[in-house]
């Protein structure tokens, strides 16, 4: 791999903070981000992308294109969390199994964003349709889940009142989390307001996206740091998988994206899409749905090992695959 691709996407300013966040932690500073303002942050992010992907979409339309990628998208997000329950489960427990299935089933938005911003250095064009993928990609694998503790798991003394009220709850959640709905509700605004909705928020949300952007990293890197302090307890099996899985996800998105015909930017997009994994959605949904998986266990993986590779290392390799395939 091209090591400028590398150094390029690890000298972005906004990787550079979350490292710093990451440095803090382990130079034992006091630096901190107060409560609310990483909230503030993560609706921002969202707000942004969703309106300029809502403003991209009002200008393509839904073509025979875009619906191609949407389907990739959904495909992906059916496909990740069963093959992984099945390899997971030669390690782990039913119950954690799911759990760590589901959450790299899932997406990390923040991820996505950060890819967005590392093509547009390059200038690479992508379709604003792939906000709507992301969105469509985060509530199948908690569905999954859902499935599979209906079958592969024995709840004894359950009543079927309480699994039903259980089942609604989680579907709720699946399909009406702050995250999934104020992505699409956003998405939704810029494609009604399109170009002139869009030349009116540019300012807050177009202007000022990275430097929130950095902000938001940084208090990732003080979040992923102090989560890496709970990684002995994991194995050297869930650990590898931390950082192959992501890879073999990805590889898979683009083989699909190169045979159906993708542009580079939205190959690029869902292969990083498909190699991520959730820490926000799907820990909150599996603490709900799953009790009986560690937190301890899910977690920090995602958080504190494949966000961390995905953003330095994921994003410049996915990119190197992908250019040389579509040159």
């Amino acid at each position: 791999m091209n090591l400028d691709l590398i150094i390029q996407n690890i000298l972005n300013p906004p990787i550079l903070f979350f490292f710093l966040g990451m440095l803090a932690v382990f130079l034992k500073s006091d630096l901190s981000i107060p409560q609310p303002l990483p909230k503030f942050f993560s609706l921002y992010l969202l707000i942004a992308i969703g309106l300029h992907g809502g403003y991209e979409l009002s200008k393509s339309g839904l073509t025979f294109d875009v619906i191609k990628a949407l389907l990739l998208a959904v495909f992906m997000a059916i496909l990740v969390p069963i093959y992984s329950f099945f390899i997971l489960k030669i390690k782990l427990d039913v119950h954690n199994a799911i759990a760590v299935a589901a959450t790299y089933g899932s997406i990390s938005a923040v991820t996505f964003i950060t890819g967005i911003t590392y093509l547009q250095s390059l200038g690479v064009e992508y379709g604003g349709y792939m906000v709507a993928a992301m969105t469509l990609m985060e509530s199948p694998a908690i569905i999954i889940a859902l499935v599979f503790v209906a079958i592969f798991s024995k709840k004894d003394g359950n009543h079927d009142e309480e699994k039903k009220a259980n089942w609604q709850e989680i579907l709720r959640e699946a399909f009406l989390n702050p995250s999934v709905f104020l992505l699409m509700g956003a998405l939704l605004i810029g494609m009604l307001t399109g170009e002139k909705g869009w030349t009116s928020m540019e300012p807050l949300f177009g202007a000022l996206f990275k430097g929130m952007l950095a902000f938001f990293l940084l208090d990732m890197g003080l979040v992923a740091a102090k989560r890496i302090y709970e990684l002995k307890k994991l194995g050297s099996f869930l650990i590898f998988f931390a950082i192959l899985m992501p890879i073999f996800n990805a590889s898979i998105a683009m083989a699909l994206a190169y045979f159906f015909g993708l542009s580079k930017g939205d190959a690029f997009l869902l292969a990083l899409l498909s190699g991520s994994a959730s820490y926000i959605a799907v820990p909150a949904a599996m603490r709900l749905s799953v009790p009986e998986a560690n937190p301890s266990i899910y977690l920090p993986l995602s958080l504190a090992i494949t966000f961390p590779f995905n953003i330095s290392l994921g994003i410049p390799l996915y990119y190197f695959v992908i250019n040389n395939l579509w040159s």
